[in-house]
């Protein structure tokens, strides 16, 4: 393993497989380093029970960005997205529900049993954020200068944002600057009146942060979802078929295909750093291999707390990795079902109004009180809960007649005030199914297994900060130009040689292959 490459990535998670592919592509010498045995980071899909197959940690839904999917040619791959209708199903406790279909007339005559006035918002509403989300996507999308060093290299990134800047039109670009910091709760409350339908819309942009909805700068995560969505809506539908894991095969196979090499079972001890300059890494075993430019795709804390010797980085930059807040708060279990659950509502509906999201949060409040005691260290009476049902979508998940339902709790903070997570584990698993069952009642009773991923699982197992999915919260003290770190956000380092590629990097969250892209294109430009 010892030699000389252009570009060493450390982490084969999807964002370093996308930096690779695309520098290979562009004919760079490339090697990806990854610790585990099997590459994927947090988009992995893995059997938890005997033939029951989950996403782990990162669900299935369809966020990767189009342009990855097109430059790389991911089809060809293998990667392939499933249709899903509804986008949402919202029951509720009292037997009724809401169910949000892609089609905006459909869901408004479904608003409309709630809310007339709310179903005749709801369809200008989608057409203002929808294009309000261009803006964050193109946003997304550019190389965005460090300030304040702002100067001319930097106006064909700006270009970008020409069209949809027009498209929304200039007057009601200011209504773009007044929702990133507001709270969402306080957008879709202007818009909507019936409290299922606020918490049916607003739920979504809690799902990759440690915030509530009544939080400032959830505005900025909900307008995030819909610059995601690759529908227009602020949820992303479509399943990608084989599970999360299926994106980061078919990345793995186009980074191959390029020419590129990936090395499992590769554990980076070291940065080498010379005279200011990134060299190469060491392996835990010792091994040293060289290379011109060193792309770190794992967290911040990682890479400069870990990997690069202390004492080597500016001081300032020390002082920034230590103040990134991380707020994990969140936890996943995955069930192992004989048979399908009933939520309450359901009854002379089909099965398939499952196939979506199903949001268990009835109200604004509901979701701010499932935050609140996280800010002290405890655990919800009543959670957030997020859920998806795989195999209703995608059979090949679980043996002929069985299904995996999958349930993204919150909030569940990483750090606890009392106890430690070998004694709470059993407790967030109860705390699950007691909250799903009152939802759906005897659901219980269709579980043959659970497993339950904590916060502090999925830093172990998966390298996640605190339980971080995003490397790093995302709020607007760490967004835009202050992501990674403020006077870094072009994906380079204080050291020469060296680049960063994952979701600490612009702009965040979601498998979106969007950071890996960026700072490949940053790499090549040298």
């Amino acid at each position: 393993m010892s030699g000389r490459h252009d570009v060493v990535i450390v982490g084969g998670g999807h964002n370093g497989l996308t930096t690779a592919a695309y520098l290979a592509r562009a004919g760079r010498m490339v090697l990806v380093l990854e610790k585990k045995s099997f590459v994927g980071g947090a988009a992995v899909t893995e059997e938890f029970f005997p033939g029951f197959y989950a996403s782990s940690i990162a669900d299935e839904s369809n966020t990767l960005s189009p342009k990855v999917v097109t430059d790389l040619n991911l089809k060809q791959f293998g990667f392939h997205v499933l249709p899903v209708d509804p986008l949402v199903f919202a029951p509720g406790k009292d037997g009724r529900h809401l169910t949000i279909w892609h089609d905006v007339r459909r869901t408004g005559r479904e608003i409309s049993r709630y809310s007339r006035a709310d179903a005749r918002s709801y369809p200008e509403f989608i057409r203002k954020m929808g294009k309000m989300g261009k803006i964050v996507s193109a946003l997304n999308h550019m190389i965005l200068p460090d300030l304040p060093d702002a100067g001319f290299k930097d106006l064909p990134e700006a270009f970008k944002l020409l069209k949809p800047l027009h498209s929304l039109r200039w007057k009601n670009v200011t209504q773009v600057m007044r929702n990133v910091p507001m709270p969402v709760a306080d957008i879709i409350s202007e818009w909507f009146e019936a409290e299922n339908v606020k918490a049916a819309i607003a739920a979504s942009a809690l799902n990759h942060i440690s915030l509530g909805p009544q939080e400032s700068g959830t505005g900025y995560t909900f307008l995030q979802n819909f610059a995601h969505s690759n529908n227009g809506l602020f949820r992303a539908g479509g399943h990608v078929k084989g599970g999360a894991g299926a994106v980061t095969a078919a990345l793995a196979d186009a980074t191959r295909k390029a020419g590129a090499q990936i090395q499992t079972n590769a554990n980076v001890s070291q940065i080498i750093v010379k005279n200011g300059r990134a060299t190469g890494i060491v392996l835990a075993d010792g091994k040293t291999i060289f290379a011109n430019q060193v792309v770190s795709a794992v967290d911040m804390r990682t890479t400069y707390l870990e990997l690069v010797k202390s004492g080597i980085m500016e001081k300032t930059v020390s002082t920034h990795v230590h103040n990134i807040t991380f707020g994990g708060t969140m936890a996943r279990v995955h069930y192992a079902l004989d048979g399908l659950p009933e939520f309450n509502g359901m009854s002379g509906h089909s099965q398939a109004v499952l196939k979506g999201h199903i949001q268990l949060a009835p109200s604004l409040n509901y979701l701010q009180k499932a935050f609140d005691p996280t800010k002290y260290g405890q655990f919800p009476e009543q959670p957030y809960i997020d859920i998806r049902i795989p195999t209703l979508n995608d059979p090949s998940l679980a043996p002929e007649g069985r299904h995996v339902l999958s349930a993204t709790v919150k909030y569940i903070p990483f750090h606890q005030q009392a106890g430690d997570w070998e004694t709470m584990r059993d407790a967030l698993g109860e705390l699950a199914t007691r909250t799903i069952s009152e939802w759906a009642p005897g659901f219980n009773q269709c579980v043959q297994h659970s497993h339950i991923i904590t916060p502090l699982d999925m830093e172990a197992d998966y390298h996640l900060p605190e339980g971080s999915l995003t490397h790093g919260d995302i709020t607007l003290d760490q967004s835009l130009w202050m992501r990674p770190l403020p006077g870094y956000t072009r994906y380079q380092s204080s050291l020469k040689g060296l680049y960063h590629c994952s979701a600490a990097t612009h702009p965040g969250a979601g498998i979106t292959g969007i950071n890996g892209m960026n700072a490949a294109r940053r790499i090549l430009r040298g």
